[in-house]
């Protein structure tokens, strides 16, 4: 028969007994937060040859970008004025993608108001926790039953609420 501690010890590994985050994957130590990944820095490097020669280019180029650019947006043949092609054509199109933007970045913020302040949870929030200003949906507040409320449930939480002696207001 073997002792207590020694399968205490036998069942425990070795990341276990390190930092954990709260995904239980190991923290990082910290000799390896200064290193970066070198497929990372060639990136980086290939990126910028790549926009310092695209700038080249438009530079060496800028007339004929400069023509492309007024041919298809319309302002090359005006009709009665230099830019009616444009206004009329191109250019009637940036309001609409104006309230099209307008429209959908209220809607993002009405949805991050209402929505469980968990990171990355997209469910509506209807159940404030107490003594802090986040709202948070069922499945992430300590008191919400994930498969729904009993009456008993319902009538524990009166009871502390009742016992703690606080008004809500």
């Amino acid at each position: 028969m073997s002792e207590p501690t020694a399968t205490s010890q036998e069942g425990t590994s070795p990341a276990s007994s390190m930092a954990q985050t709260g995904n239980g994957e190991p923290l990082e130590s910290s000799t390896d937060l200064g290193r970066t990944n070198p497929a990372k820095t060639v990136g980086l490097g290939i990126f910028l040859v790549l926009c310092i020669v695209g700038l080249a280019f438009l530079i060496a180029f800028f007339g004929a970008v400069r023509h492309w650019l007024a041919l298809h947006t319309g302002t090359l043949h005006g009709g009665p004025d230099l830019y009616y092609n444009f206004w009329s054509g191109f250019g009637s199109d940036l309001g609409e993608a104006t309230l099209i933007s307008a429209v959908g970045i209220g809607v993002y913020t009405g949805v991050r108001k209402v929505n469980c302040h968990t990171k990355r949870c997209w469910r509506i929030g209807h159940h404030t926790l107490e003594g802090t200003p986040f709202i948070l949906c069922r499945k992430h507040h300590p008191y919400v039953p994930t498969g729904g409320a009993s009456h008993q449930h319902i009538l524990e939480q009166h009871r502390r609420f009742k016992e703690s002696g606080e008004v809500r207001g």
